[in-house]
């Protein structure tokens, strides 16, 4: 009877899980999209939300006994500024800057991303394992949320990062990742960038946002929203185009096509005849280059167009997705795009100056370096004018077991290196004034089998069968308890 209900909880499970997949995913391809059906995008995503993240109504305060020196908030009782009742940022007077929780006390940001039953899904073996393996040892979810809980106030965390479970968003300071761009045709796996030049942009993000945050404007655990996740900016893993290659291909009608024209007569000074030489072509007029779907060279020129598109790009996403949040929810940060950044991706820079603009906080999903990059951070920081928060970052070690073919991050033998990499690399992060969180990924292994998109990877504070790694912990549990003083004293020389 008990394996003939399990095989019934699992089925129901991966019936929910296709069933999810199929609502929400968003179309495929390399080139802009058109946006998915407002309607039924905004409809679902204000039951994801409302059954997702508590109101103000719900909770005033974490429901948690953080360590001696902390606050009800995690923040650092050491250093103090004047309360507010929401997370805001504060540069304090040695020019280093802070999250500061509701109670007024200096916050770092000190998360863990996907805390979830859930796990991962593999279509390999049909199931989530490490879901399959927490109703096998806990019969339900309560004792696991006790445990995890309690697991991640011991480790010295005080934020559930994105893809937690809802749960815990009662428990911890939290940020939300609202996905408006993946709702509206971003496709994450192959970096499909949506046309958002349209009027029904504004509309869209205006429904949207209303309908997914104005129920969590009042709730103080809130830190503040990511708007998307790794969207693409430019050439990645997923696409060697820029936007402007990608947008120059749609039809004549499409509004993105029509910015890029506009884009080449500017850079060209309304010259059709210098851009006919380049490439080689007999337009008229830049009129007729609407039905022009070929490709761009890669000359100075066409590079100039190509950051000058990026700008526009990024100037219409984050002025019309900010301002619809800052009219709805005037009380907490608005963290940006979670960009991805690795030695050999860099979004064009141009972007993060536009972003500094309207955001609080650039998210920075940082992968692949032993130490944190301090004259490219040096870099955005300075191009945006904001700190930084570090949204994702890990290290893999063989010993787990896993393959580890599939994924982000540096791979070691042992989990002890694994733990003295992790140990040096937010040391190095911490030491720079305008770093205010790092968002360790994430809180499970992932299946050896691959997840829905093959990755296979040891990222997990505990393995599949919910069993912490304890160097990992150990090494969590004292580093976390000493940022804020490393913070507050220090800079450090990093790796370019």
């Amino acid at each position: 009877m008990e394996r003939k209900l399990y095989s019934m909880v699992m089925a129901l499970t991966i019936i929910i899980v296709f069933l999810s997949a199929c609502i929400g995913g968003t179309p495929k391809g390399g080139s802009p999209t058109s946006p998915i059906n407002q309607t039924s995008t905004v409809g679902r995503e204000v039951e994801t939300s409302n059954s997702t993240t508590p109101s103000g109504e719900d909770v005033m305060k974490p429901k948690l006994n953080f360590p001696e020196g902390y606050s009800d908030f995690g923040g650092w009782e050491e250093k103090k500024f004047k309360a507010s009742g929401y997370f805001r940022v504060e540069m304090d007077e040695n020019g280093v800057y802070w999250l500061v929780d509701p109670e007024g006390y200096a916050f770092v940001s000190k998360g863990v991303n996907a805390v979830n039953y859930m796990g991962d899904y593999s279509p390999a073996i049909g199931y989530a394992p490490y879901y399959s393996n927490v109703l096998r040892k806990y019969g339900g979810i309560d004792e696991w949320v006790n445990l995890t809980s309690r697991r991640l106030v011991e480790w010295g965390f005080n934020t559930v990062g994105s893809w937690s479970s809802k749960e815990l968003y009662y428990l911890f300071p939290s940020t939300p990742v609202l996905d408006i761009g993946a709702n509206y045709g971003f496709n994450w796996e192959h970096g499909t960038m949506p046309d958002i030049f349209g009027e029904d942009f504004e509309e869209y993000v205006r429904k949207f946002v209303y309908f997914n945050i104005e129920s969590m404007k009042d709730n103080p655990l809130i830190i503040g929203y990511f708007t998307d996740n790794e969207l693409r900016w430019g050439p990645d893993w997923r696409s060697g185009n820029h936007l402007l290659d990608d947008f120059i291909k749609l039809s004549p009608d499409a509004p993105g096509k029509k910015v890029a024209v506009e884009v080449l007569e500017d850079v060209f000074d309304g010259d059709i005849g210098r851009l006919n030489r380049e490439l080689k072509t007999e337009y008229k007029s830049f009129d007729e280059l609407l039905n022009y779907t070929g490709e761009l060279p890669s000359t100075e020129v066409f590079n100039e167009a190509r950051r000058e598109f990026a700008r526009r790009y990024a100037e219409r996403y984050f002025s019309v997705i900010t301002g619809e949040i800052r009219k709805v929810d005037p009380n907490h940060l608005i963290l940006g795009v979670r960009f991805a950044v690795s030695p050999f991706i860099r979004p064009p820079e141009v972007v993060f100056e536009v972003a500094g603009k309207y955001v609080d906080v650039i998210s920075l999903n940082l992968y692949n370096f032993q130490v944190a990059p301090k004259d490219y951070l040096d870099r955005i920081h300075e191009l945006s004018g904001k700190p930084i928060m570090i949204t994702e970052f890990s290290f893999r070690a063989m010993d787990s077991g896993l393959p580890n073919t599939k994924g982000a991050g540096i791979t070691v033998q042992t989990q002890k290196e694994r733990a003295e990499y992790t140990k040096r690399f937010i040391e190095s992060l911490m030491e720079l004034p305008y770093v205010v969180g790092y968002h360790w990924f994430k809180y499970a292994d992932e299946p050896k089998e691959g997840r829905w998109d093959g990755e296979n990877s040891n990222y997990g504070l505990v393995n599949i069968e919910d069993e912490p790694y304890e160097e990992m912990v150990v090494m969590f549990s004292e580093l976390n308890r000493n940022v804020e003083k490393l913070h507050s004293e220090g800079k450090t020389e990093g790796e370019k």
